[in-house]
């Protein structure tokens, strides 16, 4: 049973850091974490190219999921691309926390990486990744299908954009907090050639028994 009167936000906490390409004023990285009944949505965004055009991409792709939030994922992500007609488009890794059933849906299109890391020590495989599809919303969209996984206090979602080097989740801990392992993977994984953003989410309590 759910407490209908908790806030789902207060079910997670989470980390950030982004950065625009050096000489830009804005980034064409951008991220939502926003509250449904039961539930948080948490999407990463990547405008092509870096600067102005980018950031105006993103932007409308942030919007779009903000509008529909209550929708399922697949019809989520059609939306973005219809609203991204016309822009130079965006590639997006977006999860739902749903919060009834202790489960997490995700789902990606373009290149930036999303691994969710386990609490549990025990727990086999010790983090997933999510599966990543080529594409380009606003242009070229691919067949979507999302995978969903259980969940459980204390695991982490960890987004990367294409400004950050794969491999980051290696030697990572479960007992820093988001925000520290955030600035860590900045620090050691940026590549310095493009905007980076990094978007830590951990699941800290249960709203629903």
């Amino acid at each position: 049973m759910c407490d209908e009167t908790a806030d789902p936000l207060r079910s997670i906490e989470f980390g950030l850091v982004t950065i625009p390409l050096q000489g830009e004023s804005v980034s064409g990285d951008d991220y939502i974490i926003k509250p449904f009944h039961n539930g948080v949505l948490v999407a990463v965004v990547d405008g092509l190219g870096h600067g102005y055009e980018a950031a105006r991409a993103s932007g409308i792709a942030i919007a779009a999921l903000d509008t529909y939030v209550h929708e399922s994922i697949i019809p989520l992500v059609k939306h973005c691309h219809d609203a991204l007609k016309g822009t130079r488009g965006v590639v997006m890794s977006i999860a739902k926390f749903n919060l009834p059933d202790n489960t997490l849906s995700w789902l990606g299109v373009g290149n930036i990486e999303c691994v969710l890391l386990r609490a549990d020590e025990k727990f086999a495989p010790s983090h997933e990744r999510l599966l990543l599809r080529g594409g380009v919303l606003g242009y070229q969209l691919p067949t979507l299908r999302e995978s969903i996984i259980p969940v459980m206090r204390g695991d982490t979602l960890v987004f990367a954009t294409d400004g950050i080097r794969s491999g980051f989740e290696e030697g990572l801990k479960a007992g820093e907090r988001p925000q520290q392992i955030a600035d860590n993977i900045m620090t050691g994984f940026s590549r310095g050639t493009d905007d980076a953003l990094v978007l830590v989410v951990r699941v800290v309590r249960y709203i629903c028994k």
